[in-house]
Order: C-alpha cells, then sequence, then structure tokens
C-alpha cells in the first residue's frame, strides 16, 4: 500500500468515526475496559470444566499438548501462524499406529480444540471474534473414511468370536447385539440406565454425542436381555445398566479390549482395524437399501435439518461386495466378495 493511499484511507477512517460520533479516544478506552487474557495453562481448565464430557474427551488432550507447549503465553499472543506450525509439529509427532493417515486427524483435531476455546474466550471477552486465530487457520482436508458395512458372514464371524472367547462372553454378545439392532454409538450404550427401558412398547432412550435424545425401536428378545442383565448385574434405576459380574460399571476400555481379542482370532479384524462404529455402518447400510434413506436416517439419529441431513450418506455408501456383485454381472464371472 502506497503512503498516499493509506493516508487516504486514515482520513476515512476518521471521517466514519466522526459522522458515528466515535472519537479515537473512545476505540483506546474500549479496549483498555477488556480484562487481561489469561495464559493457556490458566485458561484450559476454566475451558474444559464448561464443555461436555464429549467435548473434553474428544479435545482433552490436544489442550494437554498446547499447555506443554503455550502454557505461560497468555491466550491472545500465538498468532495464525504459530498455530499452523503447532498442528505440523503435532501432526509430525503423532503416535504411530497402523490406521493413522499421517497424522492429518491430529492436526485438524488440533485446530478444532484451539476453536473451541477460542469461541469461549471471545464468549468472555478476551479478545473479540475478528481477532480469533483459529478461525484463520485452515483445517487439512479430511479423507474419506474407511469405514464400511460388513458382510453378514463377516457379522456372523465377529458374534461367534465374542461369545466364545473372553471373561465374560454374556456381556460382549449383549453389547454387539444392541449395536446391531440400534446401530448407536459407544456413548449411547454406556449412558443406557435401567430407567431408560420403555419394555411395553420396545424403546431404550438413547443419549448420544452432541446432547441428542431420541427413543429407539428394539426387538423383545433385546429388551428382555437389557432387563434380564441390568437385574442380574444389580444396575440401580438411575445408574448405567452395563456392567461387569462385580456390579462396577463398564467404560470405553472394554470396547477396546473387545475388539483387540476378536482381533487375535480373526486377523481381518485386526488388519482393517473394525470397531463398534462399523456396526453402525453395516446396520445404517441394511435399512437404506430395504427401508429407504429417508428410514435410514431417522435410525441412525441424525436431524432432518441442518448439517445432519446429509451425514446418513458417509454410512450407506456402496460396498466393496456392492461392487464386486456388480463386477460379477458385468463379466459374468463369479467374484469372492460378490
Amino acid at each position: 500500500m502506497s503512503g498516499v493511499a493509506g493516508k487516504a484511507e486514515l482520513e476515512a477512517a476518521r471521517l466514519l468515526l466522526s459522522r458515528m460520533g466515535i472519537s479515537p479516544a473512545d476505540l483506546v478506552a474500549v479496549a483498555s475496559d477488556r480484562p487481561p487474557a489469561p495464559t493457556f495453562a490458566e485458561y484450559v481448565p476454566v475451558v474444559a470444566a464448561a464443555v461436555s464430557a464429549g467435548t473434553r474427551r474428544a479435545y482433552g488432550s490436544y489442550w494437554k499438548r498446547v499447555v506443554e507447549q503455550w502454557g505461560q503465553r497468555r491466550i491472545d499472543e500465538p498468532t495464525p501462524s504459530e498455530i499452523e506450525r503447532l498442528a505440523e509439529y503435532v501432526k509430525t509427532h503423532v503416535v504411530a499406529r497402523r490406521n493413522a493417515r499421517g497424522g492429518r486427524s491430529a492436526a485438524e483435531h488440533l485446530i478444532a480444540a484451539l476453536r473451541c476455546l477460542y469461541r469461549r474466550a471471545v464468549a468472555d471477552g478476551f479478545l473479540s471474534e475478528a481477532e480469533n486465530p483459529a478461525l484463520k487457520v485452515a483445517k487439512p482436508r479430511r479423507l474419506p473414511s474407511t469405514r464400511r458395512a460388513l458382510a453378514d458372514a463377516r457379522l456372523a464371524e465377529i458374534n461367534e468370536v465374542a461369545a466364545s472367547t473372553g471373561d465374560d462372553p454374556a456381556l460382549d454378545s449383549l453389547l454387539l447385539r444392541l449395536h446391531t439392532e440400534t446401530a448407536c454409538r459407544r456413548g449411547g450404550a454406556l449412558a443406557l440406565r435401567p430407567v431408560d427401558l420403555d419394555p411395553d412398547q420396545c424403546l431404550i432412550l438413547l443419549r448420544e454425542k452432541g446432547e441428542t435424545v431420541r427413543w429407539q425401536p428394539v426387538s423383545p428378545t433385546l429388551m428382555r436381555y437389557l432387563q434380564r442383565h441390568a437385574e442380574q448385574r444389580h444396575a440401580t434405576e438411575e445408574g448405567p445398566l452395563f456392567r461387569y459380574r462385580s456390579g462396577q460399571p463398564i467404560t470405553y476400555r472394554r470396547y477396546d479390549h473387545l475388539w483387540v481379542r476378536i482381533g487375535e482370532h480373526l486377523p481381518w479384524v485386526h488388519a482393517q482395524q473394525i470397531s463398534t462404529h462399523w456396526l453402525r455402518h453395516t446396520t445404517l447400510t441394511w435399512v437404506e437399501r430395504n427401508f429407504g434413506y429417508a428410514i435410514a436416517r431417522a435410525y441412525a439419529g441424525h436431524s432432518a435439518s441442518g448439517g445432519d441431513a446429509g451425514t446418513t450418506a458417509t454410512y450407506v455408501r456402496a460396498t466393496i461386495h456392492e461392487v464386486a456383485a456388480a463386477l460379477a454381472a458385468l463379466t459374468g464371472e463369479p467374484h469372492p466378495l460378490a
């Protein structure tokens, strides 16, 4: 920008402020009224206490990393470039796992965690929306999910292993049946309580991410198993329904141990990193193929409006088995996956 152009813009700004009845001193006074910005070490616990348990679980490790790197810095100090450098650092230092995708997810989650923190900072008056540096950093483009619907034979193998191995096959089989029938998320299963069962109408109340709540139909058989489990494991009406034999509620770790064990018996489960969420894909794909997209969307608990409207499409993509069937029909030759 040339000096002449800069002076012209300053004069235009002064004229606009004058017409609005605002002086430069007023702007300085407003800025001085802003509370001093806290450090990341001070503010991260404040934000963590204000968000939901699910948000803490998703962003907690990334906020911890931010505190490790910037703990004594004020939250209004980092620039967009510094956030990009931190995201790149997290991306290159991510824990190596077989299902890792070059650290892209870690970088994306770090930026999302900082956006969450800075939204709270704007609301608390520590900086303005225009000063939010996290909004000026683009997230890495999300790659398509590798999850897909499982074939009937593969699903049967999983259930057989769960029912014949481990220290509590009754619990594991019941969990798999719940997820297969309802396509619920792990959080919905862990939040289920005996009081959430309506045996007369065969409905269960699912409370899942985003604080969504919905009544989901289940089969009479599953309802009986849920009631029996709650009774035998001495679950209180307002407490978690799923429990170990000791009466202690299960946690996410039960799912981790379950899939590790299944993977030890079924190499393809280990190789493809199959998880509970694959059951959600499996059920929703079957519902969509047989009853249409609208029913699948409702079955998934997705809202008919807003950002959820097209989310169901993520779960009902054509499977590799359907593609193989199309190839077999095209070539006239059988295919092992068809």
